[in-house]
């Protein structure tokens, strides 16, 4: 399988309070075609950083990320943002479902992103009701997502990351918000999603169960990346 992402000695610092805190201290990571990893770590480790950052929205202070071989902190704006749209699709722990926005638009608004749009609108209102069916959420197209519950709410999140057929997915703490029942359905649309369409999966955990579900499981500790077992 060809390499999808590689991240390479990242370093990345906040200044809170005029004290200096490095959160990432040389974190690297391969991601392969198809490849499923899981993050775990601590609370306050820096696993969502490291996720801003190889998702290209928040710069490393030192470091490489390449997606598709692009070194996309040497890219420019641009080309990142086609990357962001194309190439990732995110799934965050609060869901950012947009409130004025029905379900459907919701989904789709991915899509609304691309240049096109307009000449491929049908073609992208009918990839978004097969997603939400693909999630259980066939009969909730037309609602708003306060009239949603949370799991519901981050089925449709799901179905919003698949929208562009992305080939990574980057999960942060997808389940973070649910009760463990509502939390296990999410995960089973999440990896049911993932496989069924062969997309790589990085995934920020504190579920171990969950993590164990990927081919890796990796540990963030004391700014770097080593393996869990």
């Amino acid at each position: 399988m060809g390499v999808l992402l590689q991240a390479e000695d990242l370093h990345k610092s906040y200044v809170l309070r005029q004290s200096r805190v490095d959160v990432l201290k040389g974190a690297s990571l391969t991601v392969s075609e198809g490849d499923s990893v899981a993050i775990i770590g601590k609370s306050g480790a820096g696993k969502s950083t490291l996720m801003h950052v190889l998702g290209t929205l928040d710069h490393p202070d030192r470091g490489t990320v390449r997606i598709d071989a692009c070194d996309v902190y040497r890219a420019r704006a641009v080309e990142r943002s086609r990357l962001r749209c194309e190439t990732l699709g995110f799934v965050f722990q609060s869901y950012h479902l947009l409130p004025e926005m029905d379900v459907l638009e919701n989904v789709m608004l991915p899509a609304m992103a691309r240049r096109g749009y307009l000449a491929r609108a049908r073609e992208c209102r009918a990839r978004a009701v097969e997603l939400l069916a693909a999630v259980g959420l066939s009969d909730r197209w037309d609602h708003t997502p306060l009239e949603l519950s949370g799991g519901e709410q981050q089925r449709v999140a799901l179905a919003r990351a698949m929208m562009n057929h992305p080939r990574l997915l980057l999960a942060d703490e997808p389940t973070g918000n649910l009760d463990p029942a509502t939390g296990q359905q999410v995960l089973h649309c999440l990896f049911d999603l993932a496989r069924r369409h062969d997309r790589a999966l990085v995934m920020v955990t504190h579920n171990e169960e969950a993590a164990r579900c990927c081919s890796r499981v990796l540990r963030l500790h004391e700014g770097v990346l080593v393996s869990a077992e």
